[in-house]
């Protein structure tokens, strides 16, 4: 268990293996045309850079109820050298831990930033009366504020988990760490990535980016078992010509334990390409 003051690492290089997605944002052509210098490495993927640090240091007992609020701020392009760093803060008087972490890309600029945390005693799960499953549209929503802003209950997702695949998600991320695998639960990484598929699968975005996620874990996902992605509209926000959602996302295992709770932002809409800095 990590200790007070110490400092955690992680080096990767940094790889978009989101190239073919129908999210363009990651195509080189595409994101030029915004302004970016080529396609955007997932946020996903960067989210999956914070947590190996934090694995590594609080271990099974991070994935089973800790926490991770992550923030990108700038983009990470595919052959980055991404650097994590952080520090281990000192142990609150409810017995808390947390750490302070941030990725830097090969010209040290911060593109994400992250708080983790662990507390004592595990938080109570929301009630799953509380994020009621809901039938996919028959045609995806525009991705509009006028069609969103109606949305509560967003069409849920179901696919099962199968630890023989675990290896592709470490991959992905350039996580080394054995517990995986030694554990046969899912990483945070393929966890997360049903908030943006809840999102994509009901409504019909052009490029979008991934902006943040606040993430509660609750219990792990092993082999074998099925997850369900249930989602609600939490808010809708407009920052320099771009619109944001909020989604509220609950991930559960076998229809009846939740194993995490997500507070995931993306750009839905993008200002128009001409208009980009």
């Amino acid at each position: 268990m990590a200790a007070a003051d110490q400092v955690l690492s992680h080096h990767v290089r940094a790889h978009n293996a989101a190239t073919a997605s129908d999210n363009k944002i990651h195509d080189d052509a595409v994101a030029r045309r915004y302004g970016f210098s080529g396609g955007l490495v997932p946020g996903i993927t960067v989210f999956g850079y914070l947590t190996t640090p934090i694995v590594d240091a609080w271990g099974e007992a991070w994935l089973e109820h800790g926490a991770l609020s992550a923030r990108f701020r700038k983009p990470i392009y595919e052959d980055d050298d991404v650097s994590v760093t952080g520090k281990v803060l000192p142990e609150a008087t409810d017995g808390e831990l947390s750490a302070e972490l941030e990725a830097r890309n090969s010209a040290g600029e911060v593109c994400a930033v992250g708080t983790a945390r662990l507390p004592k005693d595990p938080p109570v799960p929301p009630a799953l009366g509380d994020a009621p499953e809901g039938a996919l549209p028959a045609t995806r929503l525009e991705a509009t504020p006028e069609a969103l802003s109606g949305v509560d209950v967003l069409g849920s997702l179901e696919a099962g988990f199968h630890a023989s695949r675990t290896d592709e998600t470490l991959a992905l991320v350039g996580d080394a760490l054995p517990l995986y695998g030694d554990l046969a639960v899912a990483h945070p990484v393929w966890l997360l990535s049903f908030a943006n598929t809840i999102l994509a699968s009901n409504v019909a975005l052009g490029p979008w980016i991934h902006t943040a996620s606040a993430v509660q874990n609750h219990s792990l996902l092993h082999d074998g078992e099925r997850l369900s992605a249930r989602g609600r509209v939490a808010g809708l926000s407009e920052r320099r010509g771009n619109h944001l959602v909020d989604l509220d996302v609950l991930l559960v295992a076998d229809g009846a334990r939740p194993v995490m709770s997500v507070r995931h932002t993306a750009i839905y809409r993008l200002r128009p390409a001409e208009h980009s800095p």
